[in-house]
């Protein structure tokens, strides 16, 4: 891991080169656990510098997609989004135009709103002849509940491979997780079979959108007018907006109130409408999503993930880190049962 001041001269010399003339600051603002990300000034402009880690074990190259979504919005004139000044991806860098803002702690009707005409661009996105262009799948797509199932059942099996030596791991894995997922799959396979839904058959593409996947408020910044700015599209894609929707619903980084919640899930049906087997599908799938981040909130107890967190900065100890995690899961699917009622209503 290298030293502070030597990232910091790194990022310069890769800033300087990519705006192709003297900086006169760099100062790192976020570590993020995908992107390093440091403000530029250079003479009157302010820019934003994003250093990307290389390909982890999927494969996904975080840099080429944020900078090909980055460019189809601009092309398609979403403006609520930074602009590519330049890439680099032999370093792994790239310049984009700074945005200033506050972070969206607590989100109103209004900023639902906001998003919800953001994602409604993207999905007429796909069909344009720019948008249609572009390949990139979302990063774990899912595109059937048996791709959803096969995800889940992934992650479980990573978490139960680490023994006895978390014993209060393994004890809420296989008395709570398991029978969970058991009940979701077999409640998720009956709704599918009554709308007359494959359980396997893989989305088609014109029932796919265009979707940011790691979305939501944690995601946005407020600018001095009030707007909202989208930031971190390093796992856009195509997907089945389904995914998108639950995942808003349930993502524990900026939680929704139940109007808010509410107001998303009809503005999603609203969108995503078009396609009548929408409604049904996020109704059958939402809660096996939700279980899906009960799994998710369990990765501090991957050493591999672990590593990823100290060499992003991360401060808090392991075991403090693994019980918040767990006391987060244990949490979360306790609120499944009532949350699948009202997703089926």
């Amino acid at each position: 891991m290298s030293s502070p001041d030597a990232a910091l001269a790194l990022a310069r010399d890769l800033a300087r080169d990519l705006l192709g003339r003297a900086v006169d600051a760099v100062a790192p603002v976020r570590g993020g656990r995908n992107a390093q990300v440091f403000r530029v000034a250079a003479g009157r402009d302010v820019l934003a510098l994003k250093q990307y880690p290389p390909p982890g074990d999927d494969g996904r190259d975080r840099l080429a997609t944020e900078v090909e979504a980055l460019r189809l919005m601009q092309s398609c004139g979403i403006g609520n989004v930074a602009r590519v000044v330049a890439a680099d991806p032999a370093r792994r860098g790239a310049l984009l135009t700074w945005i200033e803002g506050t972070p969206v702690t607590a989100p109103s009707d209004a900023d639902v709103d906001a998003a919800a005409v953001f994602l409604a661009a993207l999905h007429a996105m796909r069909m344009t002849a720019a948008g249609r262009a572009f390949r990139r799948p979302a990063a774990e797509a899912c595109l059937s509940g048996g791709e959803v199932e096969r995800q889940i059942s992934a992650r479980l099996a990573a978490l139960l491979a680490l023994g006895e030596g978390e014993p209060a791991l393994a004890s809420f894995l296989r008395d709570a997780c398991a029978p969970a997922l058991a009940t979701l799959l077999t409640r998720a396979r009956a709704a599918f079979a009554a709308a007359g839904l494959d359980f396997a058959t893989p989305l088609p593409q014109e029932k796919q959108s265009l979707v940011p996947a790691d979305f939501g408020f944690h995601n946005a910044l407020r600018g001095a007018d009030g707007t909202l700015w989208f930031l971190d599209f390093e796992y856009f894609g195509w997907d089945d907006p389904v995914k998108l929707t639950a995942d808003m619903l349930h993502h524990p980084g900026t939680p929704l109130a139940a109007a808010q919640a509410a107001r998303l899930r009809a503005a999603a049906l609203n969108i995503y409408g078009d396609d009548r087997a929408f409604a049904p599908r996020l109704a059958a799938l939402y809660p096996l999503f939700g279980l899906r981040w009960v799994m998710i909130l369990l990765n501090e107890f991957l050493p591999e993930r672990w590593r990823r967190r100290v060499e992003a900065g991360e401060a808090d100890a392991w075991p403090h880190a693994k019980a918040r995690q767990l006391a987060r899961a244990r949490d979360l699917l306790a609120r499944l049962a009532p949350l699948a009622e009202v997703a089926h209503g």
